[in-house]
């Protein structure tokens, strides 16, 4: 897929600024969750570069944000879950003035950060009826439940929260913050993705203004002026039924497989830069047959899933009906193939691949967390299934 211009300068100023400045901070700095400054102080470097939720300008089309996302990926997937997830900070002004005022002065000097809260223990995978229920009471909403497996939710000031609208029996998301009463959180370790905070979130009666519903906060932003339709796929809801929140569904899918096309790339670099480098027999073990498989087997891999996740990018940007089947054919099929990668990589290295002096068990760790966040690959298939044949496989 050819770029323009201006994609392949965004892609080169990212690769340089991530090789350059992120890089050599690695591996100490994924050992651990990132603290909060530290999360901040990484986000408000990256935007230096017009790069994540603090960055003033930001891309306006899916595949730059994909380009994006892959450079990133290459060096540091934690970091780039981080800044994605934090995405509810870009929508910040057009919730509620209680919200907003209560986080001022993060919001101007971007301290902020945002989290999205989707799964819950209970229900894994299965989002269409969530149990934590949102409830109007007046001018409010009453949030109950919990949200589990949430990235930035230790460090979060917001949530986006998926619950259960009872005044119109439909699932919405709701702007809650961690100055709320009765909400609190509790750290989740996990096998990757070291550097990116992970958690639990609960909700007792929570009580948020009634501005903080996401399709409310949405109409009331374009009747006002604040947000133009006619360049917010989110609001429009094209590209996934019609739906804003599929369509905030699909984005999320199709940007973990552009964080497993910068795993791939990372370790078929590792990989080709070893086989030529490292001498078995008198000769480097890239002129033995079956590491010059295992390298075939890497590169295809990553151009497939290259290819896959930038088509499916620009098809949820044109509003285009497959795209909800796209993203979760993308998220599926790149996600499983970037742990195959992972592991011919490693494989290449012999023992070395599995030293935590080289970067290969730290790509195999990212690759295998990839296929179970935002739908694992299991549930991704059942929607392929289900967009194809209009047949469900699931209640």
């Amino acid at each position: 897929m050819m770029l323009n211009d201006e994609q392949r300068m965004v892609r080169d100023s990212v690769r340089e600024f991530m090789d350059e400045e992120i890089a050599p901070e690695l591996p100490e700095a994924d050992r651990e969750p990132l603290s909060k400054d530290d999360a901040i102080d990484y986000m408000q470097k990256m935007a230096e570069i017009d790069v994540g939720p603090y960055a003033e300008e930001r891309f306006d089309d899916p595949l730059t944000s994909t380009i994006v996302s892959e450079e990133v990926s290459r060096v540091w997937p934690s970091l780039q879950v981080t800044m994605g997830m934090s995405l509810p900070v870009t929508m910040f002004e057009i919730f509620s003035e209680r919200t907003r005022e209560a986080y001022a002065e993060e919001w101007e000097t971007d301290r902020l950060i945002g989290c999205f809260a989707i799964t819950e223990p209970a229900g894994g995978s299965d989002t269409k009826v969530p149990n934590t229920t949102a409830t109007k009471d007046g001018d409010e909403y009453v949030i109950t439940g919990e949200k589990t497996w949430v990235s930035n939710a230790p460090i979060a000031d917001i949530a986006l929260v998926v619950a259960w609208d009872d005044e119109h029996d439909q699932r919405d998301m709701f702007l809650v913050d961690q100055k709320t009463a009765g909400f609190e959180t509790r750290p989740l370790e996990k096998l990757g993705w070291k550097g990116s905070p992970t958690g639990q979130l609960f909700f007792d009666e929570c009580r948020i203004p009634q501005e903080n519903k996401l399709s409310r906060a949405v109409m009331e932003a374009m009747s006002d002026g604040r947000m133009d339709p006619s360049e917010s796929s989110f609001a429009t809801g094209g590209g996934a039924g019609g739906n804003p929140l599929n369509t905030m569904f699909a984005s999320m899918r199709n940007g973990m497989a552009a964080i497993s096309v910068g795993i791939m790339q990372a370790a078929y670099e590792a990989a080709l830069a070893y086989a030529t480098d490292r001498e078995v027999f008198e000769k480097p073990i890239g002129q033995h047959q079956l590491i010059q498989e295992k390298l075939y087997n890497i590169r295809a891999g990553l151009e497939t899933g290259r290819l896959l996740t930038r088509h499916t990018a620009q098809k949820i940007d044109a509003g285009d009906p497959d795209a909800r089947m796209l993203s979760s054919l993308s998220k599926g099929w790149v996600c499983e193939k970037s742990v195959d990668v992972a592991d011919d990589a490693m494989q290449i290295y012999g023992g070395n691949g599995l030293s935590t002096e080289y970067p290969l068990e730290r790509y195999y760790r990212d690759a295998r967390t990839m296929t179970i966040p935002d739908g694992t690959t299991e549930i991704q298939k059942l929607v392929v299934g289900y967009e194809l044949t209009d047949m469900q496989a699931y209640t």
